[in-house]
This record gives structure tokens, sequence and C-alpha cells, in this order.
């Protein structure tokens, strides 16, 4: 359970920066409602994903 718990952290600090990096190396700005909208839709992204992924292993 808290292995699942730091994966989802993990996954939304790193979406976090990235976009944040983006916005910013590109547009010169980042508002931090697009990077934590972003990140939160890839997080969700990567559980469901994940759960896919289980459930296909499964059969």
């Amino acid at each position: 359970m808290l292995r699942e718990v730091l994966i989802f952290v993990a996954v939304f600090a790193a979406f976090a920066s990235a976009v944040a990096a983006y916005l910013y190396a590109f547009h010169g700005t980042s508002s931090p409602k697009e990077v934590l909208s972003t990140a939160f839709t890839g997080t969700v992204g990567v559980a469901l994903g994940r759960l896919l992924e289980r459930r296909m292993a499964r059969g």
C-alpha cells in the first residue's frame, strides 16, 4: 500500500516538474493551475494504465 502511494506521489511530482519546465522554457511563464491540472491528469492516466496492465496480466 505504501509502495503504491509513493509511486503516485513520484509520478505526480515528475509530471508537475516536467510541465512546469516545458511551460517556462517555451512560453516564458507557467501558472500553478495549468501545472497541477496537467500533473493530476497524467497521474490519473498512469493509475488507469497500471490497473489495465494488471487486469490484462490476469487474463
